[in-house]
């Protein structure tokens, strides 16, 4: 699932940036980075931009920028550290 997909005030966990080099960084820079939370906040008209927040930054985000980040939902990545907690035990 990417970034572009999740529903508004829904948390994610980012798994992968699929994004230009550039980009990346300039994201890290705001907090927007591998295995970091963030909150769809509200979405733009007609394919318009996201406004995330990340810790206590929030961002907009062109919504193709987006779908080049792939998420976990907070819900799903909670599930599976259960699952390989229980494994391990």
């Amino acid at each position: 699932m990417n970034l572009a997909q999740i529903a508004l005030g829904q948390s994610a966990r980012v798994c992968a940036l699929n994004i230009p080099a550039e980009l990346a960084q300039r994201l890290a820079a705001l907090g927007l980075r591998l295995d970091c939370e963030v909150t769809v906040l509200r979405r733009g008209w007609l394919g318009g931009p996201l406004q995330l927040r990340v810790g206590n930054t929030e961002l907009m985000l062109r919504r193709d920028a987006a779908e080049g980040i792939e998420v976990l939902l907070v819900s799903d990545a909670m599930l599976q550290t259960c699952t390989l907690a229980e494994v391990a035990a």
